[in-house]
C-alpha cells in the first residue's frame, strides 16, 4: 500500500514540474526581439562602440528600437564586448506614443568581457503606449568609456 501511494506521489510531482516547466516555456515564449530603427532586418542586436563628443554632428550615444507590436513590458540587454575593463554608462527610456518618456534605466557598469546586464522587466504605464524603447550608452558622463564596445538588444513581452 505504501509503494503505490509513493509511486502515485512521484507521478504526481513529474506532472507538477512538467506543467510547470511548460508554463515557463511559454511565459519565455512571450518575449519577441524588437528591431533597431533604421536596422537592415539581419539582426535584432545592435553592435557599437562608445564615441567621444562631437562638436559638430551627433554622437552614437542613442540607439532606438521599434516597438512593433502593443507589449506588457520590456526587458533590455547589455553585453560588454571590449578587451580592457571599462565603465559604461547606461541609459534606456520607454518612449510613448504621446510624446512622453520614462528613464527605467540610469546607471554606471563596469562588467567584464563577454558579460553584461538584463534590464527589466518594465511594465508599460496604464494608459500608455510604448513606440520606441531607447538605449543611451555614452562618454559624455564618462569620457575615459571612450572606443569601449558593447552589443544591446531589446525584448517585448507579453
Amino acid at each position: 500500500m505504501r509503494t503505490i501511494r509513493f509511486t502515485i506521489a512521484l507521478l504526481g510531482l513529474s506532472v507538477g514540474l512538467i506543467s510547470l516547466e511548460a508554463g515557463l516555456s511559454a511565459a519565455q515564449a512571450g518575449c519577441n526581439f524588437l528591431p533597431p530603427v533604421g536596422g537592415n532586418g539581419s539582426s535584432n542586436i545592435v553592435k557599437k562602440r562608445v564615441s567621444r563628443e562631437k562638436l559638430i554632428g551627433r554622437t552614437n550615444w542613442n540607439t532606438d528600437f521599434a516597438v512593433n507590436a502593443p507589449y506588457s513590458s520590456f526587458k533590455l540587454f547589455f553585453t560588454a564586448d571590449s578587451t580592457a575593463s571599462g565603465t559604461y554608462p547606461v541609459e534606456a527610456f520607454l518612449k510613448f506614443t504621446d510624446g512622453s518618456n520614462l528613464r527605467v534605466v540610469k546607471e554606471s557598469m563596469t562588467p567584464p568581457i563577454g558579460t553584461g546586464k538584463q534590464f527589466g522587466p518594465f511594465t508599460v504605464p496604464q494608459g500608455k503606449q510604448v513606440n520606441q524603447v531607447n538605449f543611451k550608452i555614452g562618454a559624455g558622463s564618462d569620457p575615459n568609456s571612450t572606443g569601449f564596445s558593447y552589443r544591446i538588444s531589446v525584448q517585448g513581452c507579453n
